[in-house]
């Protein structure tokens, strides 16, 4: 069984759900989210990102990891600070070597609600399903880690992407 952690970038809240995929069948293996104080310095808060991401690393011990894309809405400044974190992020998950998949909100829901305009809340809902859950994860950046995670079992494990070169 391949152990998937999908990570929902952020420096404040960065969500994380780690689950078990073979073919088309996933389980939930564990979820929550890595949280930095607000009232930290900023460069204070990307150092304890960057080695709490490499502690969960080294404890999780996943296969491959899914990242999502940021999307920048109306707010560059705290899109920036995001950005910050998904590179300690990255920066983190490359130092252990692991494979890395990034796709963007679009791909996500289209992936888990089958729908690419669904909102949240729909696809807070089909993560709970699809994993079998009683409740939605909380807080909602682990449900969105969860989804992330569930995206990439589900685009990897597709007849397209085993095919081989040449077939």
């Amino acid at each position: 069984m391949k152990k998937i952690l999908g990570i929902d970038p952020g420096f404040a809240t960065i969500g994380f759900g780690l689950i078990g995929a073979e073919r088309m069948n996933v389980q939930m293996l564990r979820y929550g989210a890595i949280t930095t104080p607000a009232g930290m310095e900023f460069p204070q808060r990307l150092k304890q990102i960057y080695d709490d991401m490499t502690e969960l690393l080294e404890i999780l011990k996943p296969d491959e990891i899914s990242v999502e894309e940021l999307f920048f809405n109306t707010n560059i400044t705290t899109g920036i600070q995001v950005a910050h974190g998904r590179g300690v992020i990255l920066l983190a998950c490359t130092n252990m070597g692991v494979p890395i998949y990034e796709y963007t909100p679009l791909q996500v829901k289209q992936a888990v609600a089958g729908y690419g305009r669904a909102d949240k809340r729909q696809v807070m809902e089909m993560t709970r399903r699809l994993l079998h859950l009683d409740k939605i994860p909380r807080p909602d950046d682990a449900a969105d880690g969860l989804a992330l995670a569930l995206c990439h079992a589900r685009s990897s494990t597709s007849l397209l992407a085993n095919l081989q070169p040449g077939h």
